[in-house]
């Protein structure tokens, strides 16, 4: 029985004491309630504080409720003890049988088991990396592609409809600085001061001239221009290799400079325009954005007749929403905490609810140790350290994972030796090394012959059975909540509590049987239970872009 099960059971019984007139419930029952696993297993499997919830509304003391609804739920068959705590907390015990269904209804379930409708149909766009196309993805690009990924997952499990989308920022005066910088790098020129100066300038700028060699042929001005484009394009074209290997997907690869090019900027503006807040002085175009809690109106076209970045902000938001989004997730570094108030401004001055249509998440600094000193400088970019060399030095899933692990809007440092390290005091390998252990453990059955071809559920009635079957129904309750939160991190947290738990089971139930002892029907409960597991714990690593190795 999951907690969603136990929760149908006792919104059933309340609407049994209702129907016979034993209660009344000012303003009727709720549509759905929670159960929650008590901190203290000795209170029981789940607990609930429904009674303390709806007593008064009943016109009763909380207690003398639950004692009503504790009668009715003890004629289920499924629950085996119920138990009034304190003012009114009541404490459940599940019956054996009812709770060890929760292995089959896992593995019946495979790679969808952990999904839910809570975000049914939902439309939502997730921005997470925004970037320019003149150099290396950075350590900030890094961590934003693993937790965006995870997150993009998370939302999809749970029902949403998710495009995952990559600004380029291919527009403006760093584009023309990025040209300028692989011409003179071409022609042995020295690069300018306010130009790009790591080693990948002169590679990139060899490799152009190698593939294009008329290129050196033409007039000044076309030059640079021919290099800003074929550097362009080289350049997006590794950012793009690069994020495939560290397993991030984008639908989406929004060009800014299309958005000028369509006149993506200009149809917002009419449109922003139409909503009344936009108002033209000393011969610019502005918003009034302080109607919105921002702090200045901003200018959207300069008086030289130029639009701003600002403008292009605007235009891509209201190119969101016209596309059918009915939210915006915006994922930003930590240097723009200035975006919070002028992006949800821009969405209030289009007309939409800058509390439910637009989400702006800021990610904390992280910091990169390795053989006790911090990262700062990149052997290929000069002044970063890159995607690719992170990934070069730790491997992908380490990185994935232990970037996934804590919450975005804490700063993080990361030790490039400790999250590599093959030990259980690190996550990442705690929780891959029982993933692994359970395939290993269902190899092993297979050589012996024994067939999952009967499941007995009561018999997995052991204390840590009884923990570990709790640990699984709980995935899609969490899966659930990391989505409607935005915290991915919280799969990774569950991720090592469930492995602990199974870890406790193996330690004190046999699954296999010894020598030879005959196969009995505890030993394929068992079974079922860590091919559950294995399905839980691969489902999970799945939502943060991590393997589940078969072996370690």
């Amino acid at each position: 029985m999951t907690p969603e099960q136990l929760a149908e059971k006792i919104l059933q019984a309340l609407t049994a004491l209702v129907d016979d007139g034993t209660i009344t419930v000012d303003g009727g029952l709720p549509g759905e309630l929670k159960v929650e696993r008590p901190k203290n297993p000795e209170h029981g499997d789940y607990a609930t504080n429904v009674a303390m919830q709806l007593g008064k509304r009943s016109g009763m003391n909380p207690r003398a409720f639950a004692e009503l609804l504790a009668a009715q739920l003890g004629s289920d068959e499924a629950i085996t003890a119920v138990e009034i705590a304190g003012p009114g907390f009541i404490n459940i015990r599940v019956a054996a049988d009812a709770q060890g269904k929760i292995a089959q209804s896992v593995l019946d379930a495979g790679s969808a088991y952990g999904g839910s409708d809570s975000l049914k149909g939902q439309a939502i766009n997730l921005e997470f990396i925004s970037a320019n196309p003149t150099g290396p993805l950075h350590l900030g690009h890094t961590r934003w592609a693993a937790v965006g990924d995870a997150l993009a997952r998370v939302l999809t499990k749970a029902g949403a409809v998710v495009t995952r989308e990559f600004y380029v920022n291919d527009r403006g005066a760093q584009m023309d600085k990025f040209g300028a910088s692989l011409k003179a790098a071409a022609h042995g020129d020295p690069i300018p001061e306010d130009g790009y100066h790591g080693e990948y300038i002169g590679e990139l700028a060899q490799r152009i001239v190698d593939e294009i060699p008329s290129i050196m042929m033409l007039p000044d001005a076309e030059q640079s221009v021919a290099f800003r484009e074929a550097g362009y394009e080289r350049q997006l074209k590794e950012q793009q290799d690069q994020l495939e290997h560290f397993r991030t997907k984008f639908d989406v690869w929004m060009s800014e400079r299309s958005l000028h090019e369509q006149d993506g900027v200009g149809h917002a503006i009419e449109k922003l325009r139409a909503q009344g807040h936009l108002y033209d002085d000393d011969g610019a175009l502005w918003m009034r954005t302080t109607d919105f809690t921002d702090d200045k109106d901003r200018v959207l076209i300069r008086s030289n007749g130029e639009p701003t970045y600002f403008a292009s902000d605007a235009a891509y938001y209201v190119n969101k929403r016209e596309r059918g989004f009915e939210v915006a997730i915006y994922l930003l570094g930590a240097d723009h905490h200035g975006y919070v108030n002028r992006l949800k401004a821009i969405a209030a001055c289009a007309g939409d609810d800058p509390e439910n249509n637009i989400e702006i998440l800021i990610g904390q600094l992280v910091k990169i140790i390795r053989g006790g000193e911090e990262m700062k400088l990149s052997k290929r970019a000069g002044t970063i350290v890159t995607l690719a060399e992170l990934v070069e030095e730790s491997g992908v899933d380490p990185l994935r994972y232990t970037l996934c692990r804590y919450p975005v809007d804490s700063p993080l440092t990361l030790d490039i030796e400790e999250m590599t390290r093959q030990v259980s005091e690190n996550p990442v390998y705690y929780v891959q090394y029982a993933h692994a252990r359970l395939a290993s453990i269902l190899r092993n059955a297979g050589d012996l012959g024994i067939k999952l071809d009967e499941f007995e559920p009561g018999l997995l009635s052991h204390e840590r059975e009884g923990d570990l079957l709790r640990a699984l129904a709980d995935f899609p309750r969490v899966v659930a909540t990391a989505a409607e939160l935005r915290e991915p991190h919280r799969i990774a947290r569950y991720l090592e509590d469930t492995a602990s738990a199974f870890h406790k089971f193996y330690d004190s139930c046999r699954v296999l049987p010894r020598g030879d002892e005959e196969v009995e029907p505890v030993h394929k409960a068992r079974l079922t239970l860590v091919g559950a597991t294995r399905t839980v714990l691969a489902n999970g690593l799945d939502l943060l872009g991590v393997s589940a190795p078969e072996r370690m």
